[in-house]
């Protein structure tokens, strides 16, 4: 069959391209003795690169999708090369960084003009696949899986294959009924799809009944949308803005045919890339950008925060590395923690201390931070420094974010006049903050005790003032001038108690919680947690009983105003969608306004008390499209979804609603179910969508999610574009569903 490379439209004239389609032999370098030549060679179908491996794996392990590449850097701009690539000249050094948690694939090519090749080569691949629309991904990927079900490549389909394809793309349908429909596509009847007859067959499999109907239902018997008549469907759907003028703008944009586009009208093909496109999906386009007023204090900000930045894996063997911080700022992480231990040669070190992590120099890490805390996100970096050395490494440190990052660091108040109130998200961008220990002297005495350390024992009762001020003084002695001098904004203090009438606010002071103290706060103190938050920042990390680095729900603490919510970025699930959904919108920049209940100083706002149901959300589960398959060795193993959506919000607010499940279909199954919740807090809502594949005797296996905002959900028919585990692409994997929210 000819090649399906859909995605290489453009491109197969390219040097670059063609030269990665022929396949070059690569050294892969993953330690200094582990240099390994490898064949690397781009597939037909321009979305995967296959490579070789030294013991024979199951055929998907053998590839990496284009779609999951993060970034390729040239040279040596890894902590891998950095440290192993000695041998390879940067020019013909490669690295290939991928989004989730699988390993960088650092590589040396024979000569500097190819490794130019795979870096340019990836990038237009990479551009291109971007640009695809929806529906030309949907093309592209079942023709890709129609070149491998054609098993002796001669560009015809057989009954037997089409059966293979069938099975490839999740869907386990009837014989007789496949058969009936291949009979009707076989005009030439010589049991043989070819040509025209294999479209013919692929056009009615990728059929959408649902869209048809409600097509069908706007267009009247002459089935073509006019303009009057697509603006009849988008004020239905609630569109903001739905103008004549924006019914043929859309025509223009999404028709395909041009005859139609001519006379201001759509076709059902046109009406379909518009469902499928960005503007049809369940997420706001407008909030796709920076959207939100950054001109107030950050405490008036939810700010995407890591802990123990620096692993990889778990906080008890896990390795350490700079590559970890890299990661976390391309998922739009403002707010990074650095354990900082005495290491040897008067250098400081960073790793997860009396374990067996791994370690890694703090110029290292400090030196990632100047190179890549700002490629996604232009607003302020937080350095969380959690500080264990002796004052002569204090003092390194400091030097060492002093020479490294010069004008970035923020070493002094930015208004004079006003040195302890906050800035700005605006005002502050491009640069990174301190958080650390302040010297005593530095800072009016208000009776607490300063510490830059997480406590772990939060049921220790309160010492006597006496014993505080012992402890301050002792404690004052550990804090080097120089390191004391850089915590300008974000000065560590411990939070004991809440006063219901507070003290003067500290805007400058942070305090760090662990996930139990500040569950306690949330229970005991309501109110008054919320209003100190509404003044000063607030950082909640995980206990440091999950040695596995286990996360907690973030939801209960940005329900009190904290902002500073650290989660372990290295662990998959549902904690870290969460996290993603809620610093999805507002241009990914990991600043997220936080509603005006937890803003305002004088707020009466208690999530454990929010009153009564304020909003209706009603969604009909209509259908899903292509899934993906879970057990890809097995070609008969067909997934059986269902999909189930989760409400986080206020305690009053969670629930979790679910479908039945399709039995053998992930390809197109339907449901058509209504799931509705009442909402009291509507302002902090995640809705989460899940599909899974059912299983009578185990858990039901994950199959894909997607995570928003409630106030950034559109309304009307929606498409939602599936992500994986790790948060990458699903894509062609969509739900249809149907959204109106109330409110009252």
């Amino acid at each position: 069959m000819a090649c399906p490379g859909r995605l290489l439209q453009g491109l197969t004239e390219d040097e670059d391209v063609r030269a990665m389609l022929r396949g070059s032999r690569l050294c892969k370098i993953r330690s200094r003795t582990w240099h390994k030549e490898r064949l690397y060679r781009l597939q037909e179908d321009g979305l995967s690169v296959w490579f070789q491996r030294r013991i024979p794996r199951a055929p998907s392990q053998h590839i990496f999708f284009v779609q999951h590449i993060e970034a390729v850097r040239e040279g040596h701009q890894s902590e891998g090369l950095r440290r192993f690539g000695g041998a390879f000249p940067p020019a013909r050094c490669l690295t290939i960084a991928f989004k989730g948690r699988r390993k960088n694939l650092d590589l040396a090519a024979a000569t500097p003009e190819e490794a130019q090749r795979w870096v340019r080569g990836l990038a237009k691949l990479r551009a291109r696949l971007d640009a695809m629309s929806q529906r030309e991904r949907l093309d592209h990927w079942i023709h890709s899986y129609l070149h491998r079900a054609d098993s002796n490549q001669d560009s015809k389909m057989s009954f037997k294959e089409i059966k293979s394809l069938l099975r490839m793309v999740n869907v386990d349908m009837n014989d007789m009924y496949a058969y009936r429909l291949f009979k009707e596509c076989d005009h030439s009847n010589n049991e043989r799809l070819e040509g025209a007859e294999i479209e013919e067959f692929l056009r009615r499999l990728l059929k959408r009944p649902e869209l048809e109907e409600i097509f069908h239902r706007y267009s009247g018997e002459d089935r073509v949308l006019s303009a009057p008549e697509l603006l009849e469907f988008l004020e239905d759907q609630g569109e903001d803005g739905a103008t004549l003028a924006r019914a043929q703008q859309l025509i223009h944009t999404y028709e395909l045919n041009e005859t139609a586009k001519q006379h201001e009208l759509m076709t059902l093909d046109g009406f379909m890339m518009y469902l499928l496109s960005p503007e049809g999906a369940a997420l706001d386009p407008a909030h796709t950008c920076v959207f939100q007023d950054m001109d107030q204090p950050l405490s008036h900000y939810f700010i995407s925060s890591s802990h123990n930045t620096y692993l990889t894996d778990s906080q008890i063997g896990g390795p350490s590395s700079t590559e970890a911080y890299v990661r976390a700022f391309a998922q739009g992480c403002r707010c990074v923690e650095l354990d900082c231990w005495e290491g040897p040669g008067g250098e400081p070190v960073i790793y997860h201390g009396h374990t067996l992590t791994s370690k890694i120099l703090f110029r290292d890490v400090v030196q990632a931070v100047r190179d890549h805390a700002f490629t996604l996100s232009p607003y302020p970096v937080i350095l969380s420094l959690e500080n264990h050395c002796g004052l002569e490494q204090q003092a390194v440190m400091a030097r060492h974010l002093r020479a490294i990052l010069g004008d970035v660091l923020v070493t002094q108040a930015l208004d004079s006049q006003n040195p302890e109130e906050l800035p700005s998200p605006e005002q502050l961008k491009g640069r990174v903050l301190v958080k650390g220990k302040k010297l005593p002297a530095a800072r009016s005495e208000d009776g607490r005790i300063l510490s830059d350390q997480e406590e772990e024992d939060e049921e220790e009762e309160e010492a006597e003032a006496t014993e505080q001020r012992r402890r301050l003084i002792s404690q004052a002695k550990q804090i080097s001038p120089e390191l004391s001098a850089l915590a300008v904004y974000c000065c560590a203090t411990r939070l004991r108690t809440l006063c219901p009438n507070p003290v003067p606010p500290q805007p400058c002071q942070v305090s760090s919680l662990s996930e139990r103290k500040a569950k306690k706060l949330i229970r005991e103190a309501g109110n008054s947690f919320v209003r100190h938050n509404t003044r000063q920042l607030t950082r909640v990390y995980p206990l440091g009983l999950r040695m596995n680095s286990a996360n907690y729900s973030p939801q209960e603490m940005w329900n009190s105003g904290c902002q500073l919510v650290a989660l372990n970025f290295q662990t998959p699930g549902y904690e870290m969608d969460l996290n993603a959904g809620r610093f999805l919108i507002n241009g990914q920049c990991g600043y997220i306004l936080k509603p005006a209940c937890l803003r305002q100083p004088d707020t009466t706002f208690d999530p454990e008390c929010p009153g009564p149901p304020r909003t209706t959300l009603t969604i009909q589960v209509l259908t899903a499209q292509q899934l993906p398959k879970l057990n890809t060795e097995k070609p008969n193993s067909i997934v059986d979804p269902l999909v189930r959506v989760e409400i986080h919000g206020v305690p009053a607010d969670c629930a979790r609603k679910e479908t039945n499940y399709v039995l053998n279909n992930g390809f197109n199954p339907r449901w058509g179910q209504t799931l509705q919740f009442q909402l009291r807090a509507p302002e902090l809502v995640l809705v989460r969508f899940v599909v899974e594949d059912y299983d009578t005797t185990s858990p039901n296996d994950f199959v894909g999610q997607f995570t928003l905002p409630l106030n950034s959900l559109k309304q009307g028919y929606r498409h939602i574009h599936l992500l994986s585990k790790d948060g990458a692409s699903l894509s062609p994997a969509t739900l249809f569903v149907h959204i109106r929210i109330q409110r009252f």
